[in-house]
């Protein structure tokens, strides 16, 4: 009963705040406010109780990256959990498929990350609570009516499942099992909200296409990948709704759709700093602060995603906005040029240059295998050798314009995503780009 009313009072704070804080300074004075407190938990954690004591500037924390978040977890968390128990627990619930078990009152969870690296992250029943308010807030919306949720995902979780309730029923689907086999029991269920991610939904929507089921969705939510604006245009005209996104991971419920179905940060509970990539400022990796995480803190951690930023976002929301994540650090194309210069070349040209190349294209995944050869395998509605002909041409084009030539593209006939990994359509495997 206290874990629904610590909800309640945080979703009232969230509606407080949207109606007497929702402008960039009162945002900021949040900031400062969440801050203050953060500080007096950091006290608790050997690895900041240091700077805290010296009334260090936030400025002053180290940047952190997640292989330093999990190398230093004994001296990061405050609750004096240790790593080795902790995995042992995550672990042995991936292996049971029960994701119940608790160290005291914390939920511990496992996270594989889009790298494969393990992550794993500690909650207390308060930042439970706190997320299940977000959540509402942000995502699934606040209803007096009964809804029912169907959510697919790697790991079930207490995190997860704290957000039932009355109004709302939960059903979690295993995506470790096979897609097919979860086809009957989501017909019978009949969800009002679908959260998955984009290369489940694709699975799921093709099989609403054969008439295998039937749903009639209130809400769709893409979740931990990268939402392909091919895959938006084939989720929306399948299930004849608008979709939203949540950019969300092990750091933290990080960012949420606005009305007009652009991503924000969260900012009123996250500082955001942003290690800028290019001189124009555009792209950068975002450095997380996360103002509510008391029991495992995330100060200063550095994430390797590119985002893109959006200027000035219509529906008025406070916030960085994001026009697109395009992917990692590390699934940048990196080829030598004319004069013999090492050039990146970002996600988004090579994604461009897909889209542009036929309209009849539904799928598709890029691969650099070594300094000069790109590997593209690709499904689509029209003539295999007139689409493989225009793709080939477009990226070409594309790579000649910052003067890199001579670029391989074969194209292959196969492709196979490995259940419970997160999609990454462009991918760099050439040694290079390490």
């Amino acid at each position: 009963m206290k874990f629904k009313l610590d909800i309640l009072i945080q979703l009232l704070r969230f509606k407080w705040n949207r109606l007497f804080h929702w402008s960039e300074q009162g945002w900021e004075s949040l900031r400062k406010k969440r801050l203050k407190k953060l500080y007096l938990h950091l006290r608790n954690s050997p690895a900041y109780r240091e700077l805290v004591n010296q009334n260090a500037p936030l400025s002053e924390f180290p940047v952190i990256h997640k292989n330093i978040f999990m190398r230093d977890f004994d001296q990061i968390n405050t609750v004096n959990i240790k790593k080795a128990d902790a995995l042992k627990l995550a672990l042995e619930a991936e292996k049971t498929r029960d994701f119940s078990p608790m160290i005291d009152d914390i939920t511990i969870g496992l996270s594989s990350g889009t790298s494969g690296n393990t992550g794993i992250f500690l909650v207390s029943p308060r930042e439970r609570a706190h997320w299940v308010a977000g959540i509402l807030d942000r995502v699934i919306g606040f209803s007096l009516q009964k809804r029912k949720v169907a959510f697919f995902l790697r790991a079930n979780s207490n995190l997860y499942e704290s957000a039932r309730s009355r109004l709302l029923e939960f059903a979690f689907f295993d995506i470790m099992q096979p897609i097919g086999s979860h086809i009957e029991k989501l017909k019978s269920f009949q969800p009002d909200i679908l959260i998955a991610q984009p290369s489940v939904l694709r699975s799921l929507a093709k099989a609403q296409e054969k008439g295998k089921m039937n749903l009639s969705l209130k809400k769709l939510i893409s979740v931990a990948e990268v939402l392909e604006s091919i895959d938006r245009k084939y989720f929306e005209k399948v299930f004849g709704i608008t979709i939203s996104e949540v950019y969300q991971c092990t750091e933290g419920f990080l960012a949420a759709s606005c009305p007009a179905g652009r991503l924000h940060f969260n900012e009123d509970f996250i500082f955001l700093e942003k290690k800028y990539l290019d001189e124009g400022k555009k792209r950068f990796h975002p450095v997380i602060t996360d103002l509510y995480r008391y029991t495992q803190p995330v100060i200063r951690y550095e994430l390797n995603d590119i985002i893109v930023e959006y200027p000035h976002c219509e529906c008025g929301q406070p916030g960085t906005a994001i026009d697109f994540i395009e992917g990692r650090s590390d699934d940048v194309f990196i080829f030598t040029d004319e004069n013999g210069e090492e050039t990146t070349v970002y996600p988004d040209l090579m994604r461009r240059a897909i889209i542009t190349a036929s309209g009849e294209i539904t799928f598709y995944h890029l691969t650099q295998t070594d300094q000069k050869t790109i590997a593209v395998y690709l499904e689509h509605e029209g003539s295999q050798n007139d689409i493989q002909d225009k793709v080939k041409s477009q990226l070409l084009e594309k790579l000649a314009g910052y003067k890199i030539h001579n670029i391989e593209i074969i194209f292959t006939h196969s492709y196979q995503h490995e259940p419970g990994t997160k999609l990454r359509r462009i991918k760099n495997e050439y040694s290079k780009a390490d």
